[in-house]
């Protein structure tokens, strides 16, 4: 069993995903900076999260 993502990690996800999800890649560490370039999110935990869980559902998209 995984780690449950919270709805604010979720929508936020599918915000920049909905807006800027061609830039994203499969690969952790280059979405991290697209993520930090795209949004406000202060906390690098949280970053690394999003970051994360767009990474999966790109590979899960291929």
């Amino acid at each position: 069993m995984g780690r449950i993502k919270t709805t604010f990690i979720k929508r936020k996800t599918k915000e920049l995903h909905k807006m800027h999800g061609d830039n994203f890649t499969t690969d952790f560490t280059e979405n991290k900076a697209i993520v930090g370039k795209y949004t406000e999110i202060h906390s690098k935990k949280l970053r690394n999260v999003v970051a994360g869980y767009m990474t999966r559902l790109k590979k899960q998209n291929n």
